[in-house]
């Protein structure tokens, strides 16, 4: 029995299995226990005046980071390249609490207009409550993005794919020009997951995941991670210790636990997500495919540049048709449930309103927007279930 490390050289199929395991130290369990407690005693009154003084090595209190918060911390800072990762209560909170992290009122952050809805909502509140000015560039601007900085830009966000619309950014010419003008880069990599790109890697600063999503893959966690480099941590750290919102411990042994299967999930929804977009770039009723890793679709060439693979979560642009045969479309479908975020394992649809695709920028599209998340279901049956859905709409939209 050895403790599982990752000396660099291991595939990731085998390393998301052995990361964040250290069965020596937990009498040989092969999972790492859930650790719950508050209190943490001191040997003795050296200990704690160490504490007193920041001199102290040890865990001091349950909210800086119980073993089982800290295993999984190590296991994805590890798989992403970063100097640390601090797991959090939530996808959202990892998307926003960089920024408040590393901007300050009076300064100036850039976000993706393709970002995550709700970082645009606590772009436009919060960040706007403590006079941080926000503003939203194209997608697809690449090394454009110079011209947008100011001498007060601190922050410049990315997300890639786009939430809903799936465009996939040039980090690598955004991370250079922001760096140029004294930035960071935050990078939202929940729908490729650390093993299907690197953002550390293409030039970001941090780079931030709904553990929600694929990572915990059962659709039974709210979590999230933030993975920083070395110039970002001791901010991150900062303001992760000073608003309490460490992970808790049951949350993150479910991440764990999910943690060890991601690759073989992965390479199912994978596989599954682009037999269906095939079957349906070639459906009358659809009039586009937003998946980047279909040849000939939006993105494809930065995508084949800077990822790995593609997981099972695309858009679909559907003939023009009213939105009563949207709701058509959606009430035939059996095995496509209806709901919001995605990752599990099963598929999901939803209908993407109009005003959620853009505010800045514009993005032209022919007809209805879905969102869909293929899960682990055989994908024969996920076509004939959208099969039955796509006759519905065809039978409810005007002749």
């Amino acid at each position: 029995m050895t403790d599982a490390d990752d000396d660099g050289t291991l595939r990731p199929a085998t390393a998301v299995t052995r990361l964040g395991r250290h069965p020596r130290r937990y009498l040989g369990a092969v999972n790492t226990p859930v650790f719950r407690a508050s209190t943490i005693l001191f040997a003795d009154a050296a200990a704690l005046a160490d504490a007193e003084h920041g001199r102290y090595q040890g865990l001091t209190y349950g909210l800086h980071g119980l073993p089982t918060v800290t295993d999984l911390q190590d296991a994805i800072a590890t798989l992403e390249g970063g100097a640390a990762a601090f797991a959090v209560p939530s996808g959202l909170t990892a998307t926003t609490l960089p920024l408040l992290a590393l901007a300050k009122a009076g300064d100036h952050v850039l976000v993706t207009d393709s970002v995550y809805f709700p970082t645009r909502r606590f772009c436009g509140t919060t960040l706007a409550r403590y006079g941080i000015d926000v503003e939203y560039y194209d997608p697809l601007i690449g090394a454009g993005i110079a011209a947008l900085m100011r001498p007060n830009t601190r922050v410049v966000f990315v997300e890639s794919p786009g939430s809903l619309t799936f465009d996939v950014q040039d980090v690598p010419a955004i991370a250079a020009a922001a760096r140029a003008g004294g930035a960071r880069v935050v990078a939202d990599n929940t729908w490729a997951t650390p093993l299907y790109c690197k953002p550390l890697a293409l030039g970001a600063d941090v780079s931030v995941h709904a553990v929600t999503k694929y990572i915990g893959g059962h659709s039974d966690v709210l979590s999230g991670v933030i993975v920083c480099n070395a110039e970002t941590r001791d901010a991150m750290h900062r303001i992760w210790t000073d608003l309490g919102v460490t992970a808790a411990s049951d949350d993150c042994f479910l991440a764990l636990r999910g943690l060890r299967t991601l690759a073989t999930r992965l390479a199912r929804h994978q596989a599954s997500g682009f037999h269906v977009a095939r079957w349906l770039a070639a459906q009358p009723a659809v009039a586009e495919v937003l998946h980047p890793g279909l040849p000939g679709a939006r993105g494809h060439a930065l995508w084949q540049r800077d990822f790995t693979g593609a997981t099972g979560l695309f858009g679909v642009v559907l003939k023009p048709g009213p939105r009563a045969a949207v709701d058509a479309l959606l009430d035939a479908l059996r095995i496509f449930a209806l709901g919001y975020s995605w990752g599990g394992f099963e598929s999901l649809a939803t209908y993407v309103p109009p005003a959620r695709l853009r505010h800045a920028t514009p993005f032209a599209v022919a007809g209805p927007v879905l969102r869909l998340h293929v899960g682990l279901e055989d994908p024969d049956d996920l076509v004939a279930d959208l099969a039955r859905g796509l006759a519905a709409y065809a039978a409810s939209s005007p002749r």
